[in-house]
């Protein structure tokens, strides 16, 4: 019965590469787009303006303290209420992307924050406008603060993109509760999801781990 189940499963994995597709489509657009806002969120959220720092600061409390699937559902079933009526696709792009701009906005703040002060007044002092100042100094300095959790973030965001099936996206996790109503073997069904998901998440993974060491490095140096 195993043989006959894994020989079904050999048959339908177009099925699950199409939904690999759709998860890498859905987290690489989010991802894109969450790091340009979370970037400029972020900077913003670093800087002594009090209005930025307490409106974003409540958008990024809002964001973190609600379960993500709450976040899709008002999206998705919500919004269209108020006029604004989204297919699956592009509200599940929006909810990651709204999810991975907030945590992706602390990265930032935090990064630049650790950047000791006599950077920002040697800058200054240099006759730097406060763009050239975050251009030239900041910004790369805080990249060694910033980069091993950001792509940290990256896999989160990624593991996340399985709740979007809630709402009828067909990706990876849709594929594997499609699959197990064919083929009643959830251990070799998830089990292959859980495959793919790595496949994707991995490299990034060794990426962040190598950041690490290569920033630790530099540090010591320094």
């Amino acid at each position: 019965m195993m043989l006959f189940y894994f020989h079904r499963l050999v048959e339908i994995f177009p099925f699950f590469l199409k939904g690999l597709w759709m998860t890498v489509a859905v987290s690489g657009i989010s991802l894109v787009m969450g790091t340009v806002f979370g970037l400029l969120l972020g900077i913003a959220r670093a800087s002594k303006n009090k209005f930025f720092v307490t409106v974003i600061g409540a958008y990024v409390a809002v964001i973190r303290g609600t379960p993500f699937v709450v976040q899709i559902f008002i999206v998705f079933f919500i919004l269209p209420e108020w006029g604004i009526q989204l297919d699956a696709f592009p509200a599940a792009i929006l909810s990651l992307t709204i999810l991975g701009t907030a945590f992706i906005c602390e990265i930032v703040a935090g990064g630049i924050k650790a950047v000791p002060n006599g950077q920002w007044e040697a800058a200054a002092s240099s006759g730097l406008t406060v763009y050239q100042q975050l251009r030239h100094v900041i910004l790369p300095q805080s990249l060694q603060t910033i980069l091993p959790p950001l792509v940290g973030q990256y896999v989160l965001l990624i593991k996340d993109s399985s709740v979007v099936s809630v709402i009828g996206v067909v990706e990876l996790t849709r594929v594997g509760w499609v699959t197990v109503v064919r083929i009643p073997e959830g251990l070799m069904v998830f089990s292959l999801v859980g495959i793919l998901y790595f496949s994707i998440s991995y490299p990034l993974i060794r990426l962040s781990n190598r950041l690490e060491k290569k920033m630790a490095t530099q540090q010591v140096m320094l």
